[in-house]
C-alpha cells in the first residue's frame, strides 16, 4: 500500500524499462488518442485489463504520467479520450490519490509557466483532468481534492476564448452531484461570491437556481438575502434581470433543440416560491415573448411544453389561455410554407410526454381541450389526427369525447382562443365570420371523434358505436323535431349544418368505415381474446359485424317520423335497401359453412353499398341491382347450366364488372372489400370474366381508344390530414407525376411557334390601320387611329394567348387522364396477382402469360415516369413471382398438350426475335414456366404403375428418376426448338438470348 501511494509522483525512474516490456503496452495510448470512439473504449477496456493482471507500479506510474501529458495534447480528438481512460484508471484503482493526481495535472499543464502559444493546450489540460476526476466517481468523497477542482475551474472560467463556458457548466454538474453537508462545510465559501453575482451571468445563476433545489438548508430566505438582497430569485424587483439573462440564454442556444437548464430550473424555483403566476405573466408573457426573435419565441414554446406536467388545474388554465399560446398558435399558421422550422412536432412530443404521465384525468381533460380550442379563424390548430389521445385515461377520453359531441352541436366559439391574420381581419365581412368560423369549428370536431376511432387508445365498444352513430347521423340525415327515442336526434344542433359541411362529413364517415372494418376485438372476454388470437378484425365481441349495426342504426332512422335523410331515398331505392337488408340475412344463415369467408365478403360489400345509398342514390342502384342478382346467383343451389357464347353474362361476368368500376372509386375500403370478394369467386372465374380483367390491361387496347377508363382522381383523402375528405381515400399515385411535368410548361410557351393565321390576322389588322407599308414622306397615324389600332392589336393577343391556354388545357386532361388510367390499371393488377396466388392451378392462368409480356413489353419502349416504372415493376414482379416461380401449377393439361407445345415454340421465338435481352428475357422465363408444367403432369395412356426398382436402388438413387420424368412434354419438338434458340446464341452476334438463359434451362431440366 506504501508503494501505491508513491505512485502518482512525477517522472518515470526507469521508462526504457517499461518500453522494454514490448509494444503492446505502448499500443494502448496510441489507440487511446485515435478518433474512432470504438477504438478508445477497446483501448481503455484492454490498458484496465492488462494493470489489474500485471499490477506493476512501474507501468501504473508510466500509465498516470502518460495520461496525463496527453489530457493537453495538441490533437483536440485526442484529449477526451485521456481523460475518460485516466477516469477508468482512478475508479479502478481507488488507492491512487486524487490530491497527487491533481498536483500532477496542474503541474504539467501550468498556466502560469507555459507559453503563450499553449495557453489552450494547458487550459484544456487541467479542465479535462477536473473532468477525469469528476467521471472517476471518487471526487465528491474527497474533500480536499474537491476543494481543489472547484477553485481551479473558477481559475478556468476566466480562460473564456478557449473554454467558453465548459468550466462553469462542469462545476455546476459537479455541485448538483454533492451531498448537503459537503456544500455547506467546503463549497459554499468558496462560492458565495458566484452565488452573489447570480443576476449577472446565466452560468451563476443558474448555479444559484441548482443550490436552492438542492441545498434548500443551506440557501435559505435569510442566506439568500444576504448574498443578492432578496429572500426569493422570482419577485418584481428581479423579473426585468431575469428576462435580460432568459433573451442572452435563449440567443446563444437557439440552434439547441430543447429548453436550457437555467430556464427550466427558474420554472420550478418559481413554482416552489409561490410565484409562477408573476414569472409567467411579467417574465414570459410581457418580457420574453416580446422579444419578437424566434429564439426567444422557441423559449416560450419550450417553457409552456415543460411546464404542463408541473402546474396545477388552475395554473394549466392560465398558461393555456395566456400570450404564449396564441403566438404558439400565430406561429403553425404561418409556418406552414415549406422550408420554415416548424414547431409544431416538438410541442406534440411535450403534450404526448405529459398525457403519458400524468395520471390525473382533470389535469389530461384540462390541455387536450386546452390545445383544441386554440383556433384560426374557427379552425384548431391542434391537428385533427394527433395520436396523443391514445394517452387519455377512460374517464378523461369520454369526457372528452363528451365535449366535441357538445361543441359540434353548440359551438361556443367564446371559449376558444381564437386569432385572425392583419389581412384576414381587415378583408372580411364581419356578417360571414361566425358562420365561417362555426363551419371549420364543425369540421374539426367531427375530424377528431372520427380520429378516435383509429388511434390505439383503450376504448370500450360502446364508445366506438357512440361516435359512430353520431357521426353517421350527421353525415346523412337529420332531425326534424326533437326527439328522446334517438340519441343524436335528442339535441338539435344550434345552427343548422348546410350541404358542403354534410359533404364533408360523409367522406370522414366512409373514413370511420375503414376504421371499423380494420378494427381489432375491444373487451376483456375471453370470447375476444379468442378473436383476437385468430387476427378477426371488423367484428364486436360477439362477432357481428361493426358495419352491419351501422346498417341497422341506418334502418332504424329510415322508419323514424321525427329524422329524414339528407338525400331522401326514392321507392325504388328503398326497395333496394330493403332486398340488400334481406340478402344480408339470408347471408347470415350460411355463416358457418365452409365457404363463410365467401359469405362475410359477399355481406360486407352489400352492406357497404347499402350505405353509398345515401352518399349517391342514383349512382348506386345499377351497381346495388347487379350485385343483388349476382348474390343470389353466386349462393344458388340450383346447378348450374352451360351456356351458350352469345348467351348473356353470368354472375361471375357481372360481378368482375362490378369490381372493376368499385377500383375506380377513390374509397379505399371498398377497394379492399372489392379485392377480398374477388378473391373468394376466384374459382369460379371463367374465361370471359378474365377476359374482362385483361382487356383493362391491355396496353395496345389503350392506344387505340382514349379515356376508356374514367378513373375518380384521388387526393391523398386519409383522415390523418386536417383537410382530408376521406380517409379512406388513400393511394394517389398521381402528385408526385404531376410535378414530373410541371417544369415542362415554360419551356414549351418559349417554343410556341406562331402559326400562320395568327400571323395573317395580325397582317390584316395592321394593314387594316395604315400601319403597314408607309412611305416615308406619309405623316404618321393619329392618336386615335393609334388607339384603335392599338386596341385592335391587344384583342388579337388575348384571343391567341387563350387559344395557346386552351391548348395547353387539353394537353394537361389529357396527361391527367393518362395518369389516372394508369393508376387504375395499377390496381387491377392486383386482382391478377390474387388470381395467381389463389388459382395457381388453374388453366386459366395460361391465358395470362401473354397479356403480362405485352404489357412489359409496351412498358421497356414508353415514356420512364415514375407510375410508368412503378407499373411496370409492378407486372414483372407479378410475373416472376406469382406465376413462373409459383409452386402450384396446371396439373390438367392432357386437352391442351398441342396448345401448350405450340405456344412454347412461340416464346421462344419470339424471345429470339427480339432486339431487346431484357424482354427476351421473360419471354424464355415464360417457356421454361410452359415446360415445367408440361413436365409435371402425366398422359392418360401411362397411368399404369410403373415397375418398382429394387429395393437398393430405389433407395440410392429417388431423384433419378424424377429427372428422366417427362411428363407430357414431347423431347423431340422442345428439343428443336431450344436446339435452334442455342445455335442462334451461339452464330449470332446481336442475339438477344444471353448464355444465363440457357444456364437456367439445363439447370432445370438437365435431360
Amino acid at each position: 500500500m506504501a508503494e501505491r501511494e508513491g505512485t502518482g509522483g512525477g517522472v518515470v525512474s526507469d521508462p526504457r524499462g517499461v518500453l522494454r516490456q514490448g509494444r503492446g503496452f505502448l499500443d494502448f495510448f496510441w489507440d487511446i488518442a485515435r478518433p474512432e470512439q470504438e477504438v478508445r473504449l477497446a483501448a481503455t477496456e484492454n490498458l484496465l485489463r492488462h494493470l489489474r493482471e500485471g499490477r506493476k507500479d512501474d507501468e501504473l506510474k508510466y500509465t498516470l504520467k502518460r495520461l496525463v501529458d496527453g489530457l493537453g495534447a495538441t490533437r483536440k480528438t485526442a484529449r477526451p479520450g485521456f481523460s475518460l481512460a485516466l477516469a477508468q484508471v482512478l475508479q479502478a484503482f481507488e488507492e491512487i490519490p486524487l490530491c497527487t493526481v491533481l498536483e500532477q495535472i496542474k503541474e504539467k499543464h501550468n498556466l502560469e509557466k507555459v507559453k503563450k502559444k499553449l495557453v489552450e493546450n494547458a487550459a484544456f489540460g487541467n479542465f479535462f483532468g477536473v473532468m477525469a476526476l469528476f467521471q472517476s466517481g471518487r471526487l465528491v468523497k474527497d474533500r480536499k481534492a474537491l476543494l481543489e477542482s472547484i477553485q481551479l475551474l473558477q481559475q478556468l472560467a476566466h480562460h473564456q476564448t478557449y473554454l467558453r463556458d465548459l468550466p462553469r457548466k462542469t462545476l455546476i454538474d459537479i455541485v448538483s452531484e454533492v451531498p448537503e453537508a459537503v456544500f455547506e462545510e467546503v463549497l459554499f465559501g468558496i462560492l458565495q461570491s458566484d452565488l452573489a453575482s447570480a443576476f449577472t451571468s446565466p452560468d451563476n445563476l443558474h448555479l444559484l437556481l441548482v443550490g436552492i433545489q438542492k441545498f434548500p438548508g443551506v440557501l435559505k430566505s435569510q442566506n439568500l438575502k444576504k448574498l443578492f438582497g432578496s429572500s426569493t430569485v422570482v419577485n418584481e424587483e428581479n423579473i426585468p434581470r431575469l428576462v435580460e439573462l432568459l433573451r442572452s440564454v435563449a440567443k446563444s442556444e437557439k440552434e439547441d433543440k430543447k429548453l436550457p437548464n437555467v430556464a427550466f430550473d427558474l420554472l420550478q424555483v418559481s413554482l416552489k416560491e409561490g410565484a409562477f403566476e408573476l414569472f409567467w405573466k411579467e417574465g414570459v408573457e410581457d418580457g420574453l415573448l416580446k422579444e419578437k426573435s424566434g429564439p426567444a419565441s422557441y423559449m416560450c414554446y419550450r417553457l409552456l411544453g415543460s411546464a404542463l406536467p408541473l402546474l396545477s388545474l388552475d395554473q394549466l388554465q392560465i398558461v393555456l389561455k395566456g400570450k404564449v399560446m396564441q403566438h404558439y398558435g400565430e406561429h403553425v399558421v404561418t409556418t406552414q410554407l415549406p422550408k420554415r422550422f416548424k414547431f409544431a412536432p416538438e410541442m406534440e412530443t411535450y403534450i404526448d410526454e405529459f398525457l403519458n404521465s400524468c395520471d390525473d384525468p382533470e389535469r389530461q381533460l384540462a390541455v387536450i381541450i386546452g390545445f383544441s380550442t386554440l383556433t384560426h379563424q374557427g379552425n384548431p390548430v391542434f391537428s385533427g389526427s394527433s395520436r396523443v389521445v391514445r394517452h387519455l385515461q377512460p374517464v378523461a377520453l369520454q369526457k372528452y369525447v363528451d365535449w366535441l359531441k357538445d361543441m359540434f352541436l353548440r359551438p361556443d366559439l367564446d371559449c376558444c382562443l381564437d386569432f385572425s391574420s392583419n389581412w384576414q381581419k381587415q378583408n372580411q365581412e364581419n356578417v360571414n365570420i361566425a358562420h365561417h368560423k362555426m363551419a371549420r369549428l364543425r369540421k374539426w370536431m367531427m375530424l377528431r371523434l372520427c380520429s378516435i376511432i383509429e388511434s390505439p387508445v383503450k376504448k370500450e365498444e360502446h364508445l366506438v358505436m357512440d361516435i359512430s352513430r353520431f357521426c353517421f347521423f350527421h353525415a346523412f340525415f337529420e332531425a326534424k323535431k326533437k326527439t328522446a327515442q334517438i340519441r343524436e336526434a335528442n339535441v338539435l344542433p344550434a345552427k343548422p349544418l348546410d350541404e358542403q359541411f354534410h359533404s364533408v362529413a360523409e367522406n370522414y364517415l366512409f373514413g370511420i368505415l375503414h376504421s371499423l372494418n380494420t378494427l381489432t376485438v375491444l373487451g376483456d372476454t375471453a370470447k375476444a381474446a379468442a378473436l383476437r388470437e385468430k387476427h378477426i378484425h371488423g367484428v364486436t365481441a360477439d362477432g357481428k359485424l361493426w358495419i352491419y349495426l351501422l346498417v341497422e342504426y341506418a334502418n332504424k332512422l329510415l322508419s323514424s317520423e321525427h329524422v329524414k335523410a339528407v338525400k331522401p331515398l326514392t321507392k325504388g331505392q328503398r326497395d333496394a335497401w330493403e332486398r340488400t337488408l334481406q340478402s344480408v340475412k339470408n347471408l347470415q344463415k350460411k355463416e358457418n359453412k365452409p365457404d363463410s369467408a365467401k359469405v362475410i365478403a359477399f355481406q360486407h360489400l352489400l352492406l357497404l353499398m347499402a350505405i353509398h345509398l345515401f352518399k349517391d342514390p342514383s349512382e348506386t342502384m345499377d351497381v346495388l341491382s347487379d350485385l343483388l342478382k349476382c348474390t343470389e346467383r353466386a349462393f344458388s343451389e340450383e346447378p348450374k347450366k352451360k351456356k351458350a357464347d352469345n348467351a348473356e353474362p353470368g354472375w361471375v361476368e357481372v360481378m368482375v364488372e362490378i369490381i372493376l368500376s368499385l377500383l375506380a372509386q377513390p374509397s379505399l375500403l371498398l377497394r379492399r372489400i372489392s379485392r377480398s370478394v374477388f378473391v373468394q369467386i376466384c374459382p369460379n372465374l371463367t374465361k370471359r370474366g378474365l377476359q374482362l380483367i385483361l382487356d383493362v390491361l391491355d396496353p395496345y387496347q389503350e392506344q387505340n381508344e382514349e379515356g376508356a377508363v374514367v378513373v375518380m382522381e384521388e387526393s391523398n383523402k386519409k383522415i390523418k390530414s386536417a383537410q382530408d375528405m376521406d380517409k379512406e381515400g388513400s393511394e394517389d399515385s398521381s402528385d408526385e407525376d404531376d410535378s414530373e411535368e410541371e417544369n415542362d410548361s415554360g419551356d414549351e410557351e418559349k417554343n410556341e411557334e406562331v402559326d400562320d393565321d395568327f400571323r395573317s390576322q395580325l397582317m390584316n389588322v395592321l394593314q387594316a390601320g395604315n400601319a403597314l407599308v408607309r412611305d416615308e414622306s406619309d405623316e404618321e397615324l393619329d392618336d386615335e387611329a393609334m388607339m384603335a389600332l392599338d386596341k385592335n392589336i391587344s384583342a388579337l393577343f388575348a384571343e391567341q394567348q387563350k387559344r395557346i391556354q386552351a391548348k395547353k388545357d387539353e394537353k394537361d386532361r389529357i396527361r391527367k387522364e393518362a395518369i389516372l388510367r394508369r393508376d387504375f390499371k395499377i390496381k387491377v393488377l392486383d386482382l391478377i396477382e390474387a388470381f395467381l396466388s389463389k388459382q395457381s392451378e388453374n388453366p386459366l392462368v395460361f391465358d395470362i402469360i401473354d397479356p403480362l409480356l405485352h404489357i412489359i413489353e409496351q412498358c421497356m419502349i414508353s415514356d420512364s415516369g415514375k407510375q410508368e416504372v412503378d407499373f411496370l415493376q409492378k407486372t414483372a414482379n407479378i410475373f416472376r413471382n406469382s406465376l413462373c416461380r409459383a409452386k402450384q401449377y396446371c396439373k390438367r393439361v392432357d386437352a391442351l398438350q398441342e396448345d401448350l407445345h405450340a405456344f412454347v415454340e412461340r416464346l421462344v421465338n419470339k424471345a429470339c426475335k427480339h432486339t431487346d435481352c431484357s424482354v427476351a428475357l421473360y419471354y424464355f422465363s415464360a417457356s421454361l414456366y410452359l415446360l415445367r408444367v408440361l413436365r409435371g403432369n402425366t398422359p392418360d395412356k401411362s397411368s399404369a404403375t410403373p415397375t418398382p426398382l429394387p429395393e437398393k436402388q430405389s433407395s440410392t438413387i429417388p431423384q433419378a428418376s424424377q429427372l428422366f420424368s417427362t411428363g407430357c412434354l414431347d423431347m423431340e419438338k422442345v428439343a428443336v426448338i431450344y436446339r435452334e434458340a442455342l445455335t442462334q446464341l451461339l452464330t449470332k452476334r446481336k442475339s438477344a438470348l444471353t448464355s444465363s438463359m440457357f444456364h437456367d434451362f439445363f439447370g432445370r431440366f438437365p435431360v
